[in-house]
């Protein structure tokens, strides 16, 4: 549990909007580089870490996605202050009154987001989210020139300004970016474990790029690898919290990882039905093993899974999730059982995969 904690911790802390995984993936790669028997990377930055089994022709695919939600500037205006775009989904609620840190090559450098007093806003704008559009960045500075100074440029990415923590000593986890550091700690996790293990299949860990701007990483890394079977490792949307109904979110945090099911975007056709074959073996190997598991279904959410499983000749391709709260925010939230017991699941099922399955 204390290594699962340091990976969370420091991975958490490293900066990677989508389109800027370059961190991360050198921190995988340092973890990672005594564990197995070959890396690959390809070219949108997809890091593919590869350990054998006594069978070359069985493959069993990891995927947890590098990157996280955050911001881009797009415009510095003559007074200095900065308008940004959003990188991923974001609810606009979550952004007024941050700190964020614009991540330029001269270094960070750090702002506050800006709209108007609430001495001036009307009884109508009172009862709406500010729009994302009405936001801005101020950095203390007076002019464009001055921002400019500061190594601010058009195309810079911006994260979240906050430190991870763990809620009075206990096992709960906040930090910026657990969508999806839970998910890369949990595959750092188990390839560390499965290190001296004879097994059948060979194991293609992959931290993949882009998840948050439409799956773009996880897809064609699976049309390279080909695999039997992909678990994709992710966060998944937890209840148990006051104002949501039980039978909206079933789901609980320290109540074990959660064994995807089905996943629908309704709005655009995006998603997953899991073929029976390997949910049934996900719960029987939890069940074997004494592992405590959720069963997640869910509309409006979607992960690596769906452009895993379209990859190339297709791909029987399933998930394991963190059950996390408060995603695609400044403070997600997550126990560090469940993150134990995915690894333990995602163990199990590597050991007991073969032909048969």
């Amino acid at each position: 549990m204390k290594r699962l904690e340091k990976w969370l911790t420091e991975l958490d802390a490293i900066p990677a909007v989508a389109g800027d995984e370059e961190r991360v993936a050198a921190y995988l790669r340092e973890q990672l580089h005594d564990e197995v028997d070959e890396y690959q990377s390809d070219a949108l930055g997809n890091q593919i870490f590869i350990r054998k089994g006594s069978d070359p022709d069985l493959k069993i695919m990891l995927c947890a996605h590098m990157d996280e939600i955050g911001f881009i500037v797009n415009y510095v205006d003559e007074r200095g202050f900065i308008m940004f775009l959003p990188v991923g989904g974001h609810d606009s609620r979550m952004v007024i009154n941050q700190v964020l840190e614009i991540h330029t090559e001269k270094g960070v450098v750090k702002g506050v987001t800006g709209a108007k007093p609430s001495h001036i806003v009307t009884a109508e704008e009172a009862k709406l989210a500010i729009p994302l559009s009405e936001l801005y960045l101020d950095v203390g500075t007076s002019s464009r020139a001055e921002t400019e100074g500061l190594g601010v440029m058009i195309g810079d990415f911006i994260t979240f300004s906050r430190e991870a923590q763990f809620l009075n000593g206990g096992k709960v986890f906040t930090g910026k970016a657990v969508d999806d550091r839970s998910g890369c700690a949990v595959m750092l996790e188990v390839m560390k474990r499965l290190a001296g293990k004879a097994l059948t299949a060979s194991v293609y860990a992959v931290g993949s790029v882009q998840e948050e701007v439409g799956m773009r990483g996880a897809g064609p890394a699976a049309f390279s690898i080909q695999p039997d079977v992909a678990l994709a490792i992710d966060v998944a949307l937890t209840g148990g919290t006051p104002k949501i109904e039980e039978k909206t979110i079933p789901l609980t945090l320290g109540g074990g990882p959660v064994i995807l099911f089905y996943e629908w975007v309704t709005d655009n056709w995006a998603g997953s039905s899991v073929p029976k074959k390997l949910t049934r073996k996900l719960v029987q190997t939890a069940e074997k093993n004494q592992i405590p598991y959720q069963r997640g279904v869910y509309l409006n959410c979607v992960t690596d899974t769906y452009s895993i499983s379209l990859a190339g000749k297709g791909t029987v391709a399933g998930c394991i999730s963190v059950p996390s709260r408060y995603i695609h925010s400044a403070t997600g939230l997550v126990h560090m059982d469940d993150l134990e017991n995915a690894v333990q699941l995602i163990v199990a099922f590597i050991e007991s995969f073969d032909q048969n399955w």
